[in-house]
Order: C-alpha cells, then structure tokens, then sequence
C-alpha cells in the first residue's frame, strides 16, 4: 500500500478517534491502542478499515492535542459569520483541528494535499455544503500559517 494510502487512513483514523475524544471524553493512551489495536487495518462491524500510518496517526491526534488550545482560536478566526467552533458538530470540529494542526507543524505535507484529504473526508460524513466549507476554512487557515507557500506558488 502507498504511503499517501496509508496517511489517509491515517487521517480518517485521527478525526474519527478525535471525535471519540471529545464526545465520550476517552484518554488518549485508552484512544490510541483502541484504534491501533481494534480498528487500523482491521475489519469492524463489516467495514474494512485500511492499514494506516501508525506513526502519523499518532502524531495528529497527539498533535492535536497538545495545540488545540491554540488551534481551537485560530479556528475561530477563520469560521465565517462568527460561527464559534464549539457550535459545530463534532465531527467537523475533528476535521477543521486535524487540518489545522497539519497544515501548521507537518510542513513535509504540501497544503494542497492536507486541504483536498480533510475534504474528501468531510464528504465520508456529510453534504456538499460541509466539504465546501472544510475546504473554505483550511484554505484560509493556510493562507495564514503556510503564506509562504501561497507566495511561492504552491
């Protein structure tokens, strides 16, 4: 399996257990080896789910975290009409954090590829209008915390 195939079962993972997270309030070391352990790689309820990076995997949901006092803010910024990030559904505060996160401490991932990944998972779980919006706030995140990129071009 290519290693883009397994970073984006990765990510999925990373939303999926940081949604967990937030919702049933689960530790991150309970987190990790559940997913690591039940899910990666694993079939579950009948759903396959992918091998993953588990090393990149770890780092997201770790990552985001440990920044989420700081993501959770920049969010904010960049949700249009002052939407607080608090307000949206769990599942989108998971994608907006992970993108987030990326997009600011994995410079080795070009932002056009965190952007188009965070979308394509956002349309695993809803509409056209939640991936649109995905794509609208990471887009404008990046232009924030990457702006050298968008100077260059990339």
């Amino acid at each position: 399996m290519a290693k883009g195939e397994t970073r984006s079962a990765a990510r999925l993972a990373a939303v999926q257990a940081l949604y967990q997270m937030d919702v049933a309030g689960a530790p991150l070391p309970d987190t990790l080896a559940q997913f690591e352990s039940h899910w990666l790689g694993k079939v579950v309820d009948g759903d396959e789910y992918k091998p993953a990076d588990a090393a990149f995997f770890r780092d997201l949901v770790a990552g985001v975290l440990k920044q989420q006092r700081a993501l959770d803010p920049q969010i904010d910024r960049t949700l249009q009409g002052g939407w607080p990030l608090k307000r949206v559904e769990a599942i989108m505060r998971a994608i907006f954090r992970a993108g987030a996160y990326e997009l600011g401490k994995r410079r080795d991932v070009p932002v056009r590829v965190i952007i188009t990944e965070y979308v394509d998972i956002a349309h695993a779980f809803f509409e056209k209008d939640e991936a649109a919006m995905v794509n609208a706030v990471l887009d404008a995140l990046a232009r924030e915390v990457r702006a050298e990129d968008f100077a260059k071009g990339a």
